[in-house]
């Protein structure tokens, strides 16, 4: 059983575009959503008059004074006058929740090619702006002052599990396996080009606390945080091939979840929608976790990519170390995880994080990710999260 045999029906992703991901002073969210819509539509072979829908992935939040950009993809050309262009918004997953209404219209027979897109512009706000934003999509904070704003959240559940599980590890505390997944996505973002922070800390840098590595909210350092960044991402979908730069890639399955928005009517470590996403991604590829070759997840925050590996089922809960110590999810490992550097090296423009991994994804799918190149996969995972594992979408990708 897959999407197709369900629906009777191919999803395709036919072409892409990325940004790079940074501060990135000389372009406006416009600019950028040009930019990568153009990249997208040429990469697919066809012509902005194709496209029957848009869907546009920003969370924004007050981080800027224009709430409206719906319409910002019809600057590409002409052609694109009067199509249907809808912003999406899920907090940080609105990128895969935007690529989730593009698939279910194509599903809906509502269009035939749809353009996905996500952006966001960041850095121009002050922190105090973004944190304030950000905490928006906290049922309990939002509104109110905090000193370490989302990184306190992911800190509390990073205490839980430790109150809980302990490290679980041979490696060290749970602050030395933090800073392992850490030090593993730095080295793997010198790799890519788009990435926001391109170097190599190494392991001992990640594990301590230094005036370089300071302590953010106890037991979460700088290097446990994905940046602030501006950034965006597009991938053109279709229900056939389009004869592009590049073989298309298939959907084989999607899922989301959304777990109980209050605290207290959620367990901190346990992600229960996110596996339930997972679940349901896997279950509609009719795929078991062996059967991946990698995933992009979203480490928002270095204890959320350990507690993936549990919620994936990579591991049983509490022993998401384990994928470290036995090398499971490096780059030579049996199912490499954040490849591209994740959030905590490539960068997290909210709105964009979820188009960019299915992109990064493509594009290792069909050979032409560069540095980042894997051998020969040919089916991967992308998960992205909105909230403390609130709002939770995965998507499964197959080479054609």
């Amino acid at each position: 059983m897959s999407l197709k045999d369900q629906f009777g029906k191919d999803v395709l992703l036919t072409g892409w575009g990325h940004s790079r991901f940074g501060k990135l002073t000389d372009e406006t969210l416009e600019s950028l959503i040009v930019q990568v819509a153009t990249e997208a539509i040429g990469n697919a072979g066809i012509e902005p008059g194709q496209i029957d829908e848009i869907y546009l992935g920003q969370f924004n939040s007050g981080m800027m004074p224009l709430a409206f950009p719906s319409s910002l993809a019809l600057q590409v050309s002409d052609q694109l006058a009067n199509v249907p262009s809808t912003r999406v918004e899920n907090a940080c997953a609105s990128g895969s929740a935007a690529f989730q209404q593009g698939t279910k219209s194509l599903l809906a027979g509502t269009a035939k090619t749809v353009l996905v897109i996500g952006a966001e512009k960041m850095t121009q706000a002050g922190a105090d702006v973004v944190g304030a934003a950000l905490l928006g999509a906290d049922y309990d904070m939002a509104g109110k002052a905090s000193s370490t704003g989302f990184t306190g959240l992911f800190a509390e559940v990073a205490k839980h599990y430790g109150k809980r599980y302990g490290a679980g590890s041979t490696l060290g505390s749970l602050g030395d396996v933090l800073g392992t997944i850490a030090a593993k996505n730095h080295r793997n973002g010198v790799d890519n080009p788009y990435a926001q922070l391109r170097k190599d800390l190494g392991e001992d840098f990640c594990r301590t606390v230094s005036d370089k590595n300071p302590m953010v909210a106890d037991p979460l350092r700088r290097t446990d945080c994905s940046p602030v960044s501006d950034g965006a991402a597009a991938v053109v979908l279709s229900v056939a091939p389009t004869g592009g730069a590049t073989a298309p890639v298939r959907l084989a399955g999607f899922g989301q979840a959304n777990d109980f928005f209050p605290a207290e009517r959620r367990d901190p470590t346990e992600f229960a929608a996110t596996r339930a996403s997972w679940q349901r991604a896997l279950g509609m590829a009719g795929v078991g976790l062996e059967e991946l070759d990698f995933a992009e997840v979203h480490d928002c925050f270095t204890i959320a990519e350990l507690l993936m590996y549990e919620a994936m089922g990579l591991t049983e809960r509490g022993q998401g170390a384990r994928a470290l110590e036995e090398g499971w999810v490096f780059k030579d490992g049996k199912l490499p995880v954040n490849v591209s550097g994740g959030l905590k090296a490539k960068g997290h423009p909210v709105g964009a994080t979820g188009v960019s991994q299915h992109v990064i994804a493509a594009m290792q799918l069909t050979g032409t990710a560069g540095d980042m190149q894997l051998a020969s996969p040919r089916r991967a995972a992308v998960q992205n999260m909105g909230g403390v594992g609130i709002a939770n979408y995965v998507s499964v990708l197959e080479a054609v």
